[in-house]
């Protein structure tokens, strides 16, 4: 891969988008650590307690695809800089709470609201700077930033926290002051964009797909105080949402996914490898947490230092990791990664009552270094090959894996964790949904690896290097020209 630098405005550009996947990682790993402590003052079960994150991912997750749509239609900038405000104004009130629901409601709204403000920061990148180094480049600058905010926010959410855990919820809101007027004056406005005559955001096909997200996650939950019978009733019920969801995508005049778009093998398989490693990165961290907190009385302080040596990933992903695209490609990277994943999760596996922090180092570091393999490389092969038009549909769907499995996994080894009187036994229990996730994440990205040449998975990594680089796979989604309001 040549060198490319990244100067002038576009740096500008990328250091305000950086801002706001800082702030949304630092946020979310603030509110990680505070977890137990937000339980004593609330007084707050451990189901409603995994609520507090899963209201946040679900509105997350529930409203990408919106997000992302409404990025390509209104305007990237417009809803950058909109939604930012919006996350600004919820996280403080995220803040205020003195009820349990209150802190829940105000976490919808706050992951509502980074739904639509990261896919259109995502695509600001993606059709500002061109595809092939420049653009991976950035996306692993992009990636990296975001990993760094999960890392200080484990430490800033420790300090925070030993004052009081409402202070987790008031930084955010002045970083997001200072980021909001910066996006203001270099994010540079993006062209009208064409519409037809009446064309609209696809409002049903919105709520269909967080219906079914919601419903899908409760069915999860269920499963660890309700009967089989109604956990499978829940979950069938949010699997009939999406196939009516499918359905009015087909027959709508313009759909919230054009489902053509989901041809791409490259792409489905970003998004399936994607939902299966953040279920089991989320699942894992909120384990270990309790784990520190509740069962070995760790402080917040020292939980926080304990697990920041996974923000190695933040030092990684843009210093190392485009090398080794540049060498091994993007698949194989991914492939990689999620086998460093299932083996930091198998070596925690015997989780003992009293493990030395020296125990769980490896399992750590290991987790660190799977996710700067995994986590930009996935974003690089969501969005390459996709036309301008629908960069930010193609964001939101990869956002939206990224939450809706880590909605999923909190509910899964939350529901299996409390259906065990002892705690110990029930977090080892738990503990084997996030290693069989990356080991069938794993499975799914070996698919791209089979053809000839497919570990440099539609990455342009070869160029420069003196041999011509690999043809991405061709995106049989993509329409053909002057028909881009083609549907499937």
């Amino acid at each position: 891969m040549t060198e490319e630098r990244i100067r002038g405005r576009r740096l500008g550009v990328l250091l305000v988008l950086c801002g706001a996947i800082f702030l949304e990682g630092i946020d979310v790993a603030m509110l990680n650590v505070a977890l137990p402590s937000i339980r004593a003052d609330l007084g707050l079960g451990t189901g409603e307690l995994q609520w507090v994150m899963s209201a946040y991912v679900l509105g997350y997750g529930g409203f990408m695809l919106l997000g992302g749509r409404a990025a390509d239609l209104f305007g990237r900038r417009q809803m950058f800089v909109g939604w930012l405000a919006v996350f600004l104004l919820f996280s403080g009130l995220g803040g205020l709470a003195t009820e349990g629901w209150q802190l829940i409601a105000a976490r919808f709204v706050t992951g509502v609201a980074a739904a639509f403000m990261t896919p259109a920061g995502l695509s600001v990148i993606t059709t500002g700077f061109d595809e092939g180094p420049q653009r991976d480049k950035a996306l692993l600058v992009y990636s990296g930033t975001a990993a760094g905010g999960f890392s200080i926010g484990l430490v800033a959410g420790g300090l925070l926290t030993s004052a009081d855990w409402r202070w987790v919820f008031f930084a955010p809101v002045a970083l997001a002051a200072l980021i909001l007027p910066a996006a203001l004056v270099l994010v540079p406005r993006s062209p009208r964009p064409r519409r037809a005559p009446g064309q609209r955001l696809d409002l049903a096909g919105g709520l269909l797909v967080t219906a079914a997200v919601v419903v899908l996650v409760l069915g999860v939950e269920r499963a660890a105080h309700a009967g089989a019978w109604a956990t499978a009733a829940t979950v069938a019920a949010g699997l009939a949402l999406l196939g009516v969801f499918a359905a009015v995508e087909r027959r709508a005049a313009e759909p919230l996914v054009r489902l053509g778009i989901l041809r791409s093998g490259p792409l489905r398989r970003a998004n399936a490898a994607g939902l299966l490693f953040s279920g089991a990165f989320f699942g894992f961290q909120f384990l270990v947490v309790l784990y520190l907190q509740e069962l070995r009385g760790w402080s917040t302080l020292q939980t926080s230092f304990a697990m920041i040596v996974i923000g190695i990933d933040a030092v990684l992903s843009p210093t190392v990791v485009p090398k080794l695209v540049a060498r091994f490609g993007n698949g194989r990277l991914i492939f990689g990664g999620l086998l460093l994943a299932a083996l930091s999760y198998g070596l925690f596996l015997p989780l003992g009552a009293d493990w030395s922090y020296l125990a769980m180092l490896p399992s750590l570091v290991l987790l660190g270094l799977a996710f700067a393999l995994v986590y930009g490389p996935l974003t690089i092969v969501a969005t390459e090959g996709v036309q301008e038009a629908e960069q930010g549909l193609a964001g939101g769907l990869l956002y939206t894996a990224f939450q809706f499995g880590a909605a999923l996994g909190l509910s899964a080894v939350t529901a299996v964790s409390a259906s065990f009187a002892v705690p110990l036994e029930g977090y080892r229990a738990a503990l084997l949904i996030p290693f069989a996730a990356v080991l069938v994440a794993a499975a799914v990205s070996a698919a791209g690896l089979r053809r000839p040449g497919a570990g440099r998975l539609v990455s342009r990594a070869g160029a420069g290097s003196g041999a011509p680089a690999p043809a991405p796979d061709p995106d049989p989604a993509a329409p053909p020209p002057g028909a881009a309001a083609a549907r499937s």
